[in-house]
Order: C-alpha cells, then sequence, then structure tokens
C-alpha cells in the first residue's frame, strides 16, 4: 500500500496528549512552523498506519506539540553531502568537487521544530557552533545500486533541516561525522511534503534566519553555472551516488549540502549561542524553527 498524503506531521494532539501522524491542509496553513509560533489552531486528518504505508482517515485532532516528521527509531542513518553549492565551495576557498563529499550523522542527531532545542554541549560552547540551512529528503523504500533515470522514485518527502556544526572541532581533521554529529544536530521539520507537492526540488528558496537576520539567501536550482545558488549535485545523481554497492535503507535522511552565509566565513564571524532564534525557511515546506540551547 502506498500513502497518500501530501504534507504530514507527526505531533501530541491536544485532546488526548498522544503521538499522531497527520495531513494537514497546506492550502489553509502554508508554513505550518510560522502558523504555530503565533499561536493559530491548526488541525490534521489522522494518517492511519506509518510514514511509509499511511493513508489518511477521517478523523481530525488538534496539534498540540509538533515533533519531527518521523521517529528516531523510523531513521537509520542520516547521510550528508558536503560542499554541494558552487559559492559555499568559494566562500570556503576549497575547489569545487568533480565527486560528492559525503559525511554521516548518527540517528541520535535527530530533533524536530520547536517546541525541540538546539541541544549544544559543553564540546561546542566556544563561539563556533553553526548554522547550515539544508533541503533533506527521506528515502522511501529500500534501494542498492539505483540508476539516476529512477532515483526520484525511492524520494518519500522533502522537508527542511540543518546541518549544525561545531566548527572548532569540525576544522581538527579531516572526518566531519562528530563535530556534525552531536545530539539534536539535525533538526528536520515542520513537515515532509511529498513530491507530488512540490513543484521542482531544484528551484526552491532556501534560507537562514538568525535572531530575525537572513543570513543564508540561496536556491536549490541547478545548470546554470554562473548562478551562485547553483547546486552541483543534484537529488537523482545523489541517491544513485549513495547507492553503488551500498543498500540505502528506508527512512535514512539525506542532507543536500549548504548556500553561502555560513556563521565560520563571515566577517565578523557568526556562532550560535544560548537563546538564538534559528529558523530554516524553504519555499513549499514551511519554516523550521528551534530556538538554541547551552546544555
Amino acid at each position: 500500500m502506498s500513502p497518500n498524503w501530501t504534507h504530514l506531521v507527526r505531533f501530541q494532539a491536544k485532546e488526548d496528549g498522544q503521538e499522531h501522524l497527520g495531513q494537514i491542509d497546506a492550502a489553509k496553513v502554508p508554513d505550518l512552523g510560522l502558523a504555530l509560533e503565533k499561536g493559530e489552531t491548526v488541525t490534521a486528518k489522522l494518517i492511519e498506519g506509518d510514514a511509509f504505508q499511511g493513508t489518511i482517515s477521517d478523523k481530525t485532532l488538534t496539534i498540540g506539540t509538533l515533533l519531527a516528521p518521523l521517529r528516531m527509531d523510523e531513521v537509520p542513518i542520516i547521510r550528508c553531502m558536503g560542499l554541494n553549492y558552487r559559492d559555499h565551495a568559494r566562500e570556503a576557498k576549497m575547489d569545487i568537487p568533480d565527486t560528492p563529499v559525503l559525511f554521516i550523522k548518527p540517528r541520535t542527531a535527530l530533533a524536530g521544530p520547536a517546541p525541540a532545542r538546539l541541544n549544544v554541549p559543553k564540546i561546542a560552547q566556544d563561539g563556533t557552533s553553526d548554522y547550515e540551512a539544508e533541503l533533506a529528503f527521506v528515502i522511501g523504500k529500500t534501494g542498492r545500486d539505483i540508476p539516476k533515470e529512477k532515483a526520484l522514485e525511492y524520494v518519500l518527502g522533502y522537508t527542511a533541516s540543518n546541518d549544525v556544526s561545531a566548527r572548532a572541532q569540525q576544522f581538527k581533521n579531516s572526518q566531519w561525522c562528530f563535530s556534525k554529529g552531536l545530539d539534536a544536530s539535525c533538526p528536520i521539520g515542520p513537515v515532509l511534503v511529498a513530491p507530488t507537492a512540490i513543484t521542482d526540488p531544484h528551484a526552491l528558496d532556501i534560507k537562514a534566519i538568525l535572531n530575525g537576520a537572513v543570513v543564508q539567501d540561496s536556491n536549490t536550482r541547478r545548470g546554470m553555472a554562473n548562478n551562485a545558488s547553483e547546486m552541483i549535485f543534484d537529488i537523482p545523481t545523489t541517491i544513485s551516488f549513495l547507492s553503488q554497492g551500498t543498500t540505502l535503507e528506508r527512512g535514512t535522511i539525506i542532507l543536500t549540502g549548504t548556500g553561502p552565509g555560513i556563521g565560520a566565513m563571515r566577517t565578523p564571524k557568526l556562532s550560535l549561542n544560548h537563546e538564538d532564534d534559528m529558523r530554516v525557511e524553504i519555499d513549499q515546506i514551511g519554516t523550521l524553527i528551534n530556538k538554541v540551547y547551552y546544555e
């Protein structure tokens, strides 16, 4: 059975305090993150089953607490693209890669939208904790050696994400998994949008907003060599490359890279500080909102 939802949310309902999956009406609520922040009442039709095979029912409940679209136990791993935007590679003074640059986050890095917090542990409370606004997608069925022409068939849905990074730890060595794999270093949300409801995943405006100021302003478009917001390796290429001799399991989250404007490359540098308001805004998906918390 294939899922028939288009805008999936996971939430605790006001009516019973229990966790549910639901479908929101995107025509009425185009940006769930902002709507909930404003205190608007948002209802969702319950989804029976899980995110991978769920179907929409007629029962409606009210969103109380918004959660990440997937549970941690549904996510085997988080795979990430590095240096996948031309201007980001340039601002880092690194060559434009001719092969995808990859790293992983453990599933313990997964977090949700507000009220979930970006927890910065003591090791990263050194003025180098950083943000990276990214488009993420979820693998909907397990596959291996997936050809590019069939790759998009494996996408369950798209969401916003933030690749939170401990830069001092990152720059100590060439392996990024520790510095980018800390707990709650990968919030996703506010909604998982089905491919059928995304006009083109390679034509989405994406912004990072820190304390009300836009610090990243890019676009996921591809194929325009002189465009500052060009994604170097598109989604089909990424899926095909990652699946070579490697099983991509259902529930895998893949982050597609970030555009220019990260805190470590700005003058003066920016970092995430306690109680900062951090947001990732993506067209047709909405705004992922988190509050920074220093443990």
